[in-house]
């Protein structure tokens, strides 16, 4: 007998349908003489709502009453699921976060979770229940409900699983499992059977949606096996994510897009020491992530510095250079909002020469223009523009994973 967390998205418990389809699945398994822990998160659309009626009563109301709201999703999920399973004579009990012991930091919103008490989740499963949890959220040092952000139900059932020890957390999608590249999007890509922490972890940094990246951080850290399933053809096996996957002959795990991008470029600045150690400070003092980098050669004593931050960072990216430089006005500051960022990852590729040229080639035979180039050893990103972007992908794709004709 295993224990074994499950979870499951919106769009899997999105109607009484497919909540019922999601009780099988369960009920499948704890049948077959599992222990059984299911995570859930909110319905569909439903957080969009949520936010969408916050915003309508109030567009600068609190944080802490956002969190009040939006852990209601999650609420009803937990309850129906438990009354579906009930109804198929399954032991079943919902928790909301803090009854699952959940405890998070006061970030509303945006909370870390800084430990899980299971020992009530730990009681109800030595009752042979079914324990149904609800992703997103959990209380702080005040007694009050905090989220984890988009995609913290997935960072939830990881904390769980990695808390009880379990033999596997398994996350229920809509797609059969983790593929080269978005199969809605390009019809040659390839499930994986198997993929590492790391890659899965770029994927997922780069604008892969399937899994939230702070859950594959924490899996990696605490060794818990991840594997990606489809809720809507659950015969059909997933792929898993593990510490060291089987070898195999592709060398390029996936490839993908990150379309909530801003490129900002700061003119004629002072070329002198220190100068890229005041600018990224003042981004870091404002907690701006910043991800590709380029500095021109200087020229008449100032340099360019050119970077990319998140589309939603890149005004407070920019009050912050103004900030930090007397002599730097709107006019030395460009931001384009028109851009993607296009990355290929793979553990394999830093053995490997010639992987950035087969993929710049591919670019180039698609007519497509790079304006930056980042690398590490298990990825290098371009920036294109984005009516390129969805093209740029499939030429990439097409490079490293051809469809026989």
């Amino acid at each position: 007998m295993a224990l074994i967390v499950q979870k499951f998205g919106g769009s899997s418990v999105a109607n009484a349908e497919r909540v019922n389809n999601v009780a099988d699945i369960v009920a499948k398994t704890y049948n077959d003489g599992n222990d059984v822990v299911v995570v859930v998160s909110a319905q569909g659309d439903t957080t969009d709502d949520l936010l969408a009626k916050a915003k309508e009563i109030n567009p600068k109301g609190s944080k802490r009453e956002l969190d009040q709201l939006l852990c209601a999703g999650e609420e009803i999920s937990i309850a129906l699921l438990a009354m579906a399973l009930q109804a198929r004579r399954i032991p079943a009990i919902s928790l909301l976060g803090w009854q699952a012991g959940f405890y998070a930091s006061s970030a509303y919103t945006s909370a870390r979770i800084h430990k899980v008490d299971t020992e009530r989740v730990r009681s109800e499963l030595d009752k042979n229940k079914v324990v149904v949890v609800a992703g997103f959220q959990g209380i702080n040092k005040y007694d009050d409900v905090t989220t984890f952000g988009r995609g913290g139900s997935d960072t939830s059932a990881v904390a769980l699983a990695a808390s009880l020890n379990a033999d596997r957390c398994q996350f229920w999608k809509d797609v059969r499992g983790i593929y080269t590249t978005d199969p809605r999007k390009v019809k040659g890509a390839r499930k994986l059977n198997e993929i590492t922490y790391d890659e899965m972890l770029e994927l997922a940094v780069l604008g892969a949606q399937v899994l939230n990246n702070r859950s594959v951080e924490m899996a990696k850290k605490y060794r818990v096996q991840l594997e990606v399933r489809s809720s809507l053809e659950p015969e059909i096996p997933g792929t898993i994510v593990k510490e060291v996957a089987k070898v195999e002959k592709m060398l390029i795990r996936g490839v993908t897009k990150d379309s909530h991008t801003a490129r900002i470029s700061v003119l004629r600045l002072p070329d002198e020491p220190g100068v890229a150690f005041q600018l990224f400070q003042a981004l870091a003092a404002k907690h701006i992530n910043v991800d590709i980098i380029l500095q021109s050669v200087g020229r008449d004593n100032t340099k360019d510095i050119t970077f990319t931050v998140t589309d939603t960072e890149a005004e407070l990216a920019k009050e912050a250079v103004l900030e930090t430089f007397e002599n730097i006005d709107d006019s030395n500051i460009k931001i384009a909002t028109d851009v993607t960022k296009v990355s290929i990852v793979g553990a394999g590729m830093e053995s490997h020469p010639g992987t950035a040229a087969r993929m710049f080639e591919a670019l180039y035979s698609a007519g497509i223009n790079i304006s930056m180039i980042s690398t590490s050893e298990i990825k290098i990103s371009v920036l294109v523009k984005t009516k390129d972007a969805d093209r740029a992908v499939e030429a990439v794709h097409d490079a490293f994973f051809p469809v026989a004709k």
